[in-house]
Protein backbone atom coordinates (compact mmCIF):
# COMPACT_ATOMS: atom_id res chain seq x y z
CA UNK A 1 0.00 0.00 0.00
CA UNK A 2 2.99 2.20 -0.06
CA UNK A 3 2.53 3.41 3.35
CA UNK A 4 -1.38 4.21 2.93
CA UNK A 5 -3.07 5.41 6.66
CA UNK A 6 -6.33 4.26 7.08
CA UNK A 7 -8.69 4.29 9.63
CA UNK A 8 -9.45 0.56 10.77
CA UNK A 9 -11.10 1.03 14.32
CA UNK A 10 -13.56 3.82 15.80
CA UNK A 11 -14.87 3.89 19.26
CA UNK A 12 -17.52 6.41 21.19
CA UNK A 13 -18.76 7.39 24.61
CA UNK A 14 -21.33 8.92 25.74
CA UNK A 15 -22.66 9.82 29.10
CA UNK A 16 -25.90 8.33 30.11
CA UNK A 17 -27.40 11.32 31.71
CA UNK A 18 -29.25 13.58 28.65
CA UNK A 19 -30.90 17.04 28.85
CA UNK A 20 -34.31 17.32 26.85
CA UNK A 21 -34.68 20.44 24.80
CA UNK A 22 -37.35 20.95 26.90
CA UNK A 23 -35.32 20.83 30.01
CA UNK A 24 -32.74 23.19 28.34
CA UNK A 25 -36.12 25.49 27.70
CA UNK A 26 -36.65 24.98 31.70
CA UNK A 27 -33.15 26.41 32.65
CA UNK A 28 -32.98 28.95 29.76
CA UNK A 29 -36.26 30.26 29.16
CA UNK A 30 -36.11 29.98 25.54
CA UNK A 31 -39.24 28.39 24.18
CA UNK A 32 -38.37 24.74 23.79
CA UNK A 33 -39.42 24.70 20.19
CA UNK A 34 -36.99 27.58 19.22
CA UNK A 35 -34.59 25.28 21.51
CA UNK A 36 -34.77 22.37 18.35
CA UNK A 37 -35.10 24.87 15.28
CA UNK A 38 -32.78 27.47 16.25
CA UNK A 39 -30.43 25.66 18.58
CA UNK A 40 -30.66 22.23 16.46
CA UNK A 41 -31.03 20.40 20.06
CA UNK A 42 -33.74 17.92 20.77
CA UNK A 43 -31.23 16.36 23.46
CA UNK A 44 -27.51 16.32 24.36
CA UNK A 45 -25.47 14.18 26.55
CA UNK A 46 -24.30 15.57 30.18
CA UNK A 47 -21.30 13.82 32.00
CA UNK A 48 -21.31 12.63 35.45
CA UNK A 49 -18.86 12.09 38.32
CA UNK A 50 -18.27 8.83 36.46
CA UNK A 51 -17.35 11.16 32.61
CA UNK A 52 -14.43 12.76 33.39
CA UNK A 53 -12.32 13.05 29.35
CA UNK A 54 -9.44 10.67 30.47
CA UNK A 55 -12.15 8.33 31.32
CA UNK A 56 -14.70 8.61 28.46
CA UNK A 57 -11.23 8.79 26.21
CA UNK A 58 -10.01 5.84 27.52
CA UNK A 59 -13.45 3.70 27.22
CA UNK A 60 -13.95 5.15 23.69
CA UNK A 61 -10.03 4.05 22.65
CA UNK A 62 -10.59 0.73 23.94
CA UNK A 63 -13.79 0.17 21.43
CA UNK A 64 -11.90 1.51 18.89
CA UNK A 65 -9.22 -1.08 19.86
CA UNK A 66 -11.81 -3.71 19.75
CA UNK A 67 -13.70 -2.95 16.76
CA UNK A 68 -10.04 -3.50 15.02
CA UNK A 69 -8.78 -6.30 16.76
CA UNK A 70 -5.89 -4.40 18.01
CA UNK A 71 -4.08 -5.45 21.21
CA UNK A 72 -3.29 -2.21 23.43
CA UNK A 73 0.28 -3.34 23.39
CA UNK A 74 0.45 -2.96 19.37
CA UNK A 75 -0.36 1.02 20.13
CA UNK A 76 2.75 2.83 18.97
CA UNK A 77 1.86 6.66 19.56
CA UNK A 78 -1.55 7.86 21.42
CA UNK A 79 -2.76 11.56 20.24
CA UNK A 80 -4.96 13.50 22.65
CA UNK A 81 -6.88 15.94 20.63
CA UNK A 82 -10.24 16.98 22.98
CA UNK A 83 -10.81 19.48 25.36
CA UNK A 84 -8.33 21.31 27.40
CA UNK A 85 -10.85 21.32 30.35
CA UNK A 86 -9.39 17.83 31.53
CA UNK A 87 -9.50 15.74 34.49
CA UNK A 88 -6.55 18.69 35.73
CA UNK A 89 -5.39 21.76 34.39
CA UNK A 90 -1.90 21.86 33.30
CA UNK A 91 -1.82 18.17 32.65
CA UNK A 92 -1.16 15.48 30.29
CA UNK A 93 -4.62 13.16 29.88
CA UNK A 94 -2.66 11.60 26.73
CA UNK A 95 -0.33 10.20 29.28
CA UNK A 96 -2.68 8.98 31.51
CA UNK A 97 -5.13 7.86 28.56
CA UNK A 98 -1.80 5.45 27.62
CA UNK A 99 -1.77 4.27 30.99
CA UNK A 100 -5.52 3.27 31.39
CA UNK A 101 -5.60 1.33 28.80
CA UNK A 102 -2.96 -0.53 28.81
CA UNK A 103 -0.77 0.68 26.12
CA UNK A 104 2.34 0.64 27.50
CA UNK A 105 4.77 0.73 24.22
CA UNK A 106 3.30 3.88 22.90
CA UNK A 107 4.63 7.34 23.79
CA UNK A 108 1.54 10.11 23.96
CA UNK A 109 1.16 13.69 23.45
CA UNK A 110 -1.49 16.28 22.81
CA UNK A 111 -2.75 18.70 20.03
CA UNK A 112 -5.05 21.45 20.75
CA UNK A 113 -7.33 23.34 17.74
CA UNK A 114 -10.90 23.49 20.06
CA UNK A 115 -13.78 21.93 17.53
CA UNK A 116 -11.35 21.79 14.38
CA UNK A 117 -9.20 19.25 16.13
CA UNK A 118 -10.19 16.19 14.35
CA UNK A 119 -9.07 16.94 11.01
CA UNK A 120 -5.82 18.65 12.71
CA UNK A 121 -5.23 15.74 14.67
CA UNK A 122 -6.00 13.16 11.13
CA UNK A 123 -3.24 15.78 9.41
CA UNK A 124 -0.62 15.28 12.02
CA UNK A 125 -1.20 11.85 12.20
CA UNK A 126 -1.24 10.79 8.93
CA UNK A 127 1.74 13.29 8.28
CA UNK A 128 3.88 11.70 11.04
CA UNK A 129 3.07 8.10 10.02
CA UNK A 130 4.24 8.91 6.24
CA UNK A 131 7.56 10.36 8.00
CA UNK A 132 8.39 7.79 10.70
CA UNK A 133 8.21 4.02 9.07
CA UNK A 134 8.43 3.09 13.21
CA UNK A 135 4.67 4.13 13.28
CA UNK A 136 2.22 1.44 12.69
CA UNK A 137 -0.87 1.92 14.82
CA UNK A 138 -1.40 5.26 16.16
CA UNK A 139 -4.57 6.25 18.34
CA UNK A 140 -6.21 9.62 17.52
CA UNK A 141 -8.37 9.99 21.45
CA UNK A 142 -10.78 13.37 22.22
CA UNK A 143 -13.14 13.97 24.81
CA UNK A 144 -15.09 16.75 25.91
CA UNK A 145 -17.39 18.06 28.73
CA UNK A 146 -17.69 21.94 28.02
CA UNK A 147 -21.09 21.73 28.89
CA UNK A 148 -19.96 21.98 32.48
CA UNK A 149 -19.01 25.58 31.21
CA UNK A 150 -21.78 27.02 29.74
CA UNK A 151 -23.89 29.51 32.12
CA UNK A 152 -27.30 29.45 31.01
CA UNK A 153 -28.01 32.67 32.43
CA UNK A 154 -25.55 34.47 30.64
CA UNK A 155 -27.16 35.22 26.85
CA UNK A 156 -23.84 36.01 25.42
CA UNK A 157 -23.08 32.64 25.16
CA UNK A 158 -26.27 31.03 23.75
CA UNK A 159 -24.52 29.67 20.84
CA UNK A 160 -23.12 27.59 23.23
CA UNK A 161 -26.24 26.39 24.48
CA UNK A 162 -25.80 22.89 22.17
CA UNK A 163 -22.76 22.03 24.12
CA UNK A 164 -22.46 18.57 25.51
CA UNK A 165 -20.58 15.86 26.42
CA UNK A 166 -18.64 12.75 25.41
CA UNK A 167 -15.57 10.60 23.66
CA UNK A 168 -14.45 9.37 20.46
CA UNK A 169 -11.12 7.74 19.11
CA UNK A 170 -10.11 6.64 15.91
CA UNK A 171 -7.26 3.61 15.50
CA UNK A 172 -4.48 4.63 12.00
CA UNK A 173 -2.95 1.83 10.64
CA UNK A 174 0.05 2.04 8.45
CA UNK A 175 -0.61 -0.16 5.01
CA UNK A 176 -4.19 -0.47 6.02
CA UNK A 177 -6.06 -1.44 3.03
CA UNK A 178 -9.08 0.38 3.53
CA UNK A 179 -10.19 4.00 4.77
CA UNK A 180 -7.05 6.01 3.29
CA UNK A 181 -6.58 8.63 5.03
CA UNK A 182 -5.89 11.19 1.68
CA UNK A 183 -5.33 15.06 2.03
CA UNK A 184 -6.06 18.25 4.30
CA UNK A 185 -6.53 21.74 4.70
CA UNK A 186 -6.44 24.43 7.36
CA UNK A 187 -6.86 28.22 8.12
CA UNK A 188 -6.39 30.32 10.62
CA UNK A 189 -7.79 34.10 11.48
CA UNK A 190 -6.09 34.75 15.01
CA UNK A 191 -7.99 38.36 15.14
CA UNK A 192 -11.22 36.67 16.50
CA UNK A 193 -8.77 34.98 18.97
CA UNK A 194 -9.96 36.57 22.20
CA UNK A 195 -13.59 36.32 21.12
CA UNK A 196 -14.50 33.50 22.95
CA UNK A 197 -12.74 32.83 26.17
CA UNK A 198 -13.14 31.69 29.37
CA UNK A 199 -12.02 34.17 31.86
CA UNK A 200 -10.80 33.37 34.91
CA UNK A 201 -8.17 30.50 35.44
CA UNK A 202 -5.60 31.63 32.96
CA UNK A 203 -2.23 33.79 33.59
CA UNK A 204 -4.18 36.67 32.72
CA UNK A 205 -7.18 36.47 35.48
CA UNK A 206 -5.69 33.92 37.87
CA UNK A 207 -8.22 31.71 40.11
CA UNK A 208 -8.83 34.16 43.02
CA UNK A 209 -11.82 35.12 44.91
CA UNK A 210 -12.16 38.05 42.78
CA UNK A 211 -13.06 35.79 40.07
CA UNK A 212 -15.15 33.49 41.65
CA UNK A 213 -17.53 36.05 42.72
CA UNK A 214 -17.39 37.48 39.45
CA UNK A 215 -18.08 33.98 37.35
CA UNK A 216 -15.42 34.28 35.35
CA UNK A 217 -14.81 30.25 35.56
CA UNK A 218 -17.28 29.64 32.60
CA UNK A 219 -17.36 30.55 28.40
CA UNK A 220 -18.17 34.04 27.49
CA UNK A 221 -17.82 36.21 24.95
CA UNK A 222 -16.03 39.02 25.10
CA UNK A 223 -16.12 40.54 21.69
CA UNK A 224 -19.83 39.25 20.76
CA UNK A 225 -21.33 42.34 18.17
CA UNK A 226 -17.56 41.21 16.34
CA UNK A 227 -18.58 37.98 16.15
CA UNK A 228 -21.81 38.20 15.15
CA UNK A 229 -20.52 40.68 12.46
CA UNK A 230 -17.00 40.18 11.06
CA UNK A 231 -17.22 36.07 11.88
CA UNK A 232 -20.63 35.24 10.43
CA UNK A 233 -18.75 37.17 6.90
CA UNK A 234 -16.14 34.85 6.72
CA UNK A 235 -17.05 31.40 7.97
CA UNK A 236 -18.64 30.26 5.33
CA UNK A 237 -16.28 31.14 2.87
CA UNK A 238 -13.58 29.64 5.13
CA UNK A 239 -15.44 26.47 5.34
CA UNK A 240 -16.12 26.22 1.86
CA UNK A 241 -12.11 26.94 0.72
CA UNK A 242 -10.50 24.08 3.44
CA UNK A 243 -13.19 21.69 2.25
CA UNK A 244 -12.57 22.59 -1.76
CA UNK A 245 -8.98 22.88 -0.83
CA UNK A 246 -8.28 19.60 0.98
CA UNK A 247 -10.65 17.61 -2.05
CA UNK A 248 -8.46 19.24 -4.32
CA UNK A 249 -5.08 18.23 -2.84
CA UNK A 250 -6.53 14.53 -3.01
CA UNK A 251 -7.97 14.21 -6.19
CA UNK A 252 -11.41 14.80 -6.08
CA UNK A 253 -14.46 17.72 -6.23
CA UNK A 254 -17.39 19.06 -4.03
CA UNK A 255 -18.98 16.62 -6.64
CA UNK A 256 -17.46 13.80 -5.31
CA UNK A 257 -18.64 14.31 -1.51
CA UNK A 258 -20.55 10.84 -0.32
CA UNK A 259 -20.69 12.06 3.47
CA UNK A 260 -20.06 15.90 4.80
CA UNK A 261 -18.58 14.99 8.92
CA UNK A 262 -19.07 18.60 10.43
CA UNK A 263 -19.08 20.42 13.57
CA UNK A 264 -22.82 20.68 14.97
CA UNK A 265 -24.07 24.16 14.65
CA UNK A 266 -26.67 26.18 14.49
CA UNK A 267 -29.42 24.24 11.91
CA UNK A 268 -29.39 27.84 9.55
CA UNK A 269 -25.57 27.97 9.33
CA UNK A 270 -25.54 23.72 8.50
CA UNK A 271 -28.07 24.26 5.61
CA UNK A 272 -26.08 27.06 4.83
CA UNK A 273 -23.00 25.21 4.18
CA UNK A 274 -24.57 22.03 2.30
CA UNK A 275 -25.95 24.77 0.06
CA UNK A 276 -22.66 26.03 -0.71
CA UNK A 277 -20.93 22.90 -1.39
CA UNK A 278 -24.02 21.77 -3.41
CA UNK A 279 -25.13 19.27 -0.96
CA UNK A 280 -28.64 17.70 0.03
CA UNK A 281 -29.32 17.11 4.09
CA UNK A 282 -28.73 13.02 3.43
CA UNK A 283 -25.25 13.60 2.42
CA UNK A 284 -24.55 14.86 5.97
CA UNK A 285 -25.40 13.44 9.72
CA UNK A 286 -26.74 16.52 11.79
CA UNK A 287 -26.08 15.91 15.73
CA UNK A 288 -29.52 17.04 16.82
CA UNK A 289 -29.51 14.21 19.53
CA UNK A 290 -25.95 14.43 20.49
CA UNK A 291 -25.15 18.38 20.61
CA UNK A 292 -22.04 19.84 19.90
CA UNK A 293 -18.66 17.46 21.37
CA UNK A 294 -15.88 19.64 20.50
CA UNK A 295 -13.91 17.36 18.39
CA UNK A 296 -15.61 14.59 19.14
CA UNK A 297 -18.07 15.62 16.67
CA UNK A 298 -16.63 14.35 13.46
CA UNK A 299 -15.91 10.58 14.76
CA UNK A 300 -19.23 10.41 15.92
CA UNK A 301 -20.54 11.16 12.93
CA UNK A 302 -18.33 8.46 11.03
CA UNK A 303 -19.57 5.85 13.87
CA UNK A 304 -23.30 6.99 13.24
CA UNK A 305 -22.94 6.52 9.37
CA UNK A 306 -20.95 3.04 10.57
CA UNK A 307 -24.39 1.86 12.34
CA UNK A 308 -26.49 3.42 9.89
CA UNK A 309 -24.73 1.50 6.62
CA UNK A 310 -23.72 4.69 5.41
CA UNK A 311 -20.32 4.30 4.32
CA UNK A 312 -20.29 2.38 0.90
CA UNK A 313 -16.54 1.69 -0.85
CA UNK A 314 -15.85 4.58 -2.80
CA UNK A 315 -17.39 6.64 0.01
CA UNK A 316 -15.36 10.09 0.14
CA UNK A 317 -15.74 11.71 3.06
CA UNK A 318 -14.72 14.87 4.36
CA UNK A 319 -13.98 15.57 8.19
CA UNK A 320 -14.59 19.84 8.50
CA UNK A 321 -14.36 21.70 11.95
CA UNK A 322 -13.93 25.00 12.67
CA UNK A 323 -12.77 26.18 16.41
CA UNK A 324 -12.52 29.39 18.22
CA UNK A 325 -9.41 30.76 17.74
CA UNK A 326 -10.81 31.34 14.80
CA UNK A 327 -9.44 28.01 12.96
CA UNK A 328 -11.22 26.11 10.16
CA UNK A 329 -9.86 22.47 8.91
CA UNK A 330 -10.91 19.52 7.05
CA UNK A 331 -9.79 15.96 6.01
CA UNK A 332 -10.44 13.77 3.20
CA UNK A 333 -11.69 10.30 3.92
CA UNK A 334 -11.79 7.35 1.01
CA UNK A 335 -13.22 4.79 2.24
CA UNK A 336 -13.55 1.44 1.88
CA UNK A 337 -10.82 -0.43 -0.55
CA UNK A 338 -8.79 1.33 -3.13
Amino acid sequence: MNGAVGIVGIGVDLPADVETAATISQRTGIPEAVVVAKLGIRQKHIAGPDDLPSQMAARAALRALEQAQVDPLDVDLIIYHGSEYKDYFVWSAAAKIQHAIGARNAYAYEIYALCAGAPMALKTARDQMRADASLRHVLLVSAARENDLVDYANERARFMFNFGAGAAAMLLQRDAPANHVLESAVLVDGSFSENVVMPGGGARYGTSQHTLDEQLHTLDVLQLADMRDRLGAVSLPNFVQVIDTALARSGYARADIGLLAVTHMKPSFHHALLDALGLSADQAIYLSDYGHIQSVDQPLILHLAQQQGRLQPGTIVVLAGAGTGYTWAASVLRWGGA
